[in-house]
């Protein structure tokens, strides 16, 4: 699954120009002109990295990496901004940053940090994902119903993966299919259901009980 990426500027030049970059190395993108906007976008879909301009209307950039992590989000955010003294630099890194470029900046310097974020991030991500007897190693990518080791395809992983993220939540046809196929996905109507299905199998072999529940009209839950 590609890493989604919000950016955070209120210059469209800006935006578009990273737009453009970054879905050309095949990362999904999503923008915000102000502060809180950046916030409610963390919220609808959790990012794998946000590039965050200081200078926002309203909130600016230090006060959302501020909200980010008293909230305890851990997203890696790469400070994007014309200040270049020192304790400009400095203050974004207290206030939660993880780096920083100054602009202007060169193409291949801003995707180079943004890949060794990624990279850090996903090493750090390495854990073991666990509701009712299921339990899944991101690291390993192996999964287990008690006592039973059980092989997934990289689809069913990134499904099982999902919902151990997010047990008891109902997640509606779009959020799966976005989350696991990507928002630019355009395959059979029915996949979905399909590898649904296949998982199902898989968790249910030994006549375990269901965990994933069909919401009608909705999506899908997995609870006890």
């Amino acid at each position: 699954m590609k890493a989604h990426i919000l950016v955070v500027d209120d210059d469209p030049r800006i935006t578009d120009l990273l737009r453009r970059i970054l879905a050309y190395e095949g990362y999904s993108v999503a923008i915000a002109a102000t502060g809180n906007a950046a916030l409610t976008r963390t919220l609808e879909r959790a990012p794998d990295l946000i590039i965050l301009d200081v200078m926002l209307p309203g909130i600016d950039g230090l006060e959302v990496a501020r909200r980010l992590r008293a909230a305890g989000d851990n997203v890696p955010i790469l400070m994007l901004t014309a200040r270049d003294a020192i304790k400009d630099r400095v203050k974004g890194l207290e206030t939660g940053a993880d780096d920083y470029l100054v602009k202007p900046f060169a193409n291949e310097e801003l995707l180079a940090r943004v890949k060794a974020m990624l990279r850090r991030n996903l090493a750090e991500r390495q854990e073991v994902l666990r509701y009712a007897d299921v339990e899944l190693d991101t690291g390993t990518r192996v999964a287990h119903r008690g006592g039973r080791e059980i092989e997934l395809s990289p689809t069913e992983y990134e499904l099982l993966s999902l919902f151990l993220r997010r047990p008891r939540q109902v997640l509606t046809r779009d959020i799966i299919l976005d989350r696991v196929w990507g928002m630019d996905f355009e395959g059979s109507s029915n996949v979905m259901e399909v590898y649904v299905g296949y998982l199902r199998t898989k968790l249910e072999a030994e006549g375990e009980p269901r965990l994933i529940h069909t919401v009608r009209g909705v999506g899908y839950v997995f609870k006890e």
